[in-house]
């Protein structure tokens, strides 16, 4: 295997720092992502170089210049604490002929924009929950076809930003205040869809051109109720402490209906290509109890730290992580051509 040289870009707080393989999981759990890939790359024999950026692009291209990567490992979310700018900083590494892992910039817009992405997938006749936008600015007016319960989330935020328990609204009242809230406090317009009760599936996806769809994984609430509805809230995907205390977890997801478990590798491909979509990519399900699957949304470079539900479903199907960091970087290398 060819010896890389790998500048690894990341929000400048989740840098690892220097000794912190001697701090505990709860102390790593911020950076995890970041520190997994760093000392695996490096294990793996290739030169890998974090660079920290968030305000500006010209450490970028100072790295470019010095360190004269082979490829960029694209571990960035947002830039200058936009998520929709993340696209940018992948638009300026092409326009620089500089191959880098995960999605493109026009798959980016596409996914980010959750009404843009259900628009088109309805066209394509992809089962989705019915939905709404209500912006920032205007009067909430509910649509007569969009019935109750609702989940009322961000448009274009991710990682279940602002997403709570309180999220679930059953009433119009709950609905304008939850559409207020987020409008307030996450400072982006309101996206209201139908509540699907059930299974919370995911499955992923590797490729440019030749696709790989990975073993579905299931997000468990172990200590929940019976009747609790599941809600992936922020905490729930981003509290260490919070997951153990109510039992929350990731595990293969067994016992799917038969034509579920036929369908779901075809049907997230099918769906990775018309968004757009290279590199790697997690795309989210609900499965109702009556068997349906419904499409919630697709995770443009979603988190690959070695615990999370992408690494995992690599493993079950027999990827170790180091195996499965090479391939992204390999896909990276193609990026320009994808």
């Amino acid at each position: 295997m060819k010896k890389l040289r790998v500048l690894v870009l990341m929000h400048p707080d989740l840098v690892p720092p220097e000794d912190a393989a001697k701090l505990s999981e709860e102390e790593r759990f911020a950076f995890k992502t970041e520190w997994d890939v760093m000392r695996t790359l490096r294990k793996l024999g290739h030169e890998a170089q974090p660079l920290g950026v968030q305000t500006e692009f010209q450490p970028i291209r100072d790295a470019v210049d010095a360190f004269k990567p082979d490829v960029v490992f694209n571990l960035l979310e947002e830039f200058h604490g936009n998520v929709l700018f993340d696209q940018n900083v992948v638009s300026l590494l092409e326009l620089l002929r500089v191959p880098y892992t995960g999605c493109n910039p026009r798959g980016m817009v596409i996914s980010r924009e959750k009404s843009l992405a259900k628009k088109l997938l309805l066209y394509h006749r992809i089962r989705l929950p019915a939905f709404h936008v209500f912006p920032v600015g205007h009067r909430v007016k509910r649509p007569r076809a969009l019935t109750f319960p609702l989940i009322v989330k961000s448009l274009t935020e991710h990682a279940s930003l602002g997403i709570s328990k309180a999220s679930l609204v059953n009433s119009d009242e709950e609905l304008a205040e939850r559409v207020a809230l987020v409008h307030r406090r996450v400072e982006t317009h309101a996206l209201a869809e139908q509540f699907i009760a059930g299974r919370e599936i995911y499955v992923g996806v590797l490729g440019n051109d030749r696709l790989t769809a990975l073993p579905a994984r299931e997000l468990v609430f172990k200590n929940a109720a019976p009747d609790e509805p599941l809600i992936a809230t922020e905490r729930a995907k981003h509290n260490l402490e919070y997951q153990k205390k109510h039992g929350i977890d990731q595990q293969a997801a067994d016992d799917l209906p038969p034509n579920v478990a036929t369908s779901i590798g075809h049907l997230s491909k099918r769906i990775y290509r018309i968004l757009g979509l290279t590199g790697y990519a997690r795309l989210d399900y609900r499965l109702a109890s009556g068997g349906q699957l419904w499409f919630l949304e697709a995770n443009p470079n979603p988190e690959i730290a070695q615990t999370e539900e992408f690494a995992s479903a690599a493993k079950q199907a027999g990827m170790e992580y180091p195996d499965l960091l090479q391939r992204i970087t390999n896909l990276g290398l193609r990026s320009l051509s994808a």
